[in-house]
């Protein structure tokens, strides 16, 4: 990210945070249990339907090679782009609202989306499978400073470690616990937003309620392109 501040940096991560919790659950949702965003959990699931039944399994593996190819393109585009001299993150934010735009399209217009490895399933799953593969991309190639905004797991254990130290002090030194603290929260809590908001979206709104993260990535792409022009006009 170019010429942001950390505060401008940290909202950007808190508003990704909420995009993945969002559609992580809607997805869950709608697709049978279809992790996006934390696709290793699919392994999981995939155990379970074996046992349990033999309905979800297909988009459960295909998730993984999707969500790979997916990081690989970003990777790909980013580098093209600044070859180029342009800054990438719009241009992956945009990348990554284009698919989940697909995703809530093409959800909408296959609903009722009965067979979890039918062919219209395979495709909405997929598409939100790499807008969210896009996402993990950006926050390793361009927001790489920030916290995770896909997976909580490590970012709750360490939120978790720095509140103990903060009260136990046991360094003497609180400064470093405090400023990781308020690096990973956040996201944290965004990210709960978003998974409660993607829940209730889906449930009431169908594939409609995708209009929400997507604004919030264009809303973002929006605070990307201004922010080297003011820091520009501060200097």
């Amino acid at each position: 990210m170019k010429s942001q501040t950390s505060g401008g940096g940290t909202s950007a991560g808190a508003a990704l945070a909420f995009v993945a919790g969002f559609v992580d659950a809607a997805a869950f949702i709608a697709l049978t249990g279809l992790f996006t965003a934390h696709v290793t959990g699919n392994f999981v699931l995939i155990g379970a339907e074996l046992v349990a039944s033999s309905t979800g399994v297909l988009a459960k593996v295909l998730a993984l090679p999707v969500f790979m190819v997916a990081v690989a393109a970003t990777r790909l585009l980013a580098l093209l782009l600044e070859r180029r001299g342009a800054d990438p993150l719009p241009w992956l934010l945009a990348a990554e609202a284009a698919l989940l735009a697909g995703f809530g399209l093409c959800g909408t217009l296959a609903l009722p989306l009965d067979a979890p490895d039918g062919a219209p399933a395979l495709i909405v799953g997929m598409l939100a499978v790499a807008a969210m593969g896009v996402q993990n991309a950006i926050g390793r190639l361009s927001l790489g400073h920030l916290a995770p905004t896909t997976v909580m797991t490590v970012s709750v254990s360490q939120a978790v470690i720095d509140a103990t130290d903060l009260v136990l002090k046991p360094s003497g030194n609180a400064a470093p616990a405090r400023a990781r603290l308020l690096r990973v929260l956040p996201a944290i809590v965004t990210f709960a937003a978003g998974a409660l908001c993607g829940a209730f979206g889906i449930a009431h709104l169908a594939f409609g309620c995708i209009a929400l993260p997507i604004m919030v990535l264009i809303g973002l792409i929006v605070f990307v392109a201004m922010a080297p022009v003011e820091a520009n006009a501060a200097a």
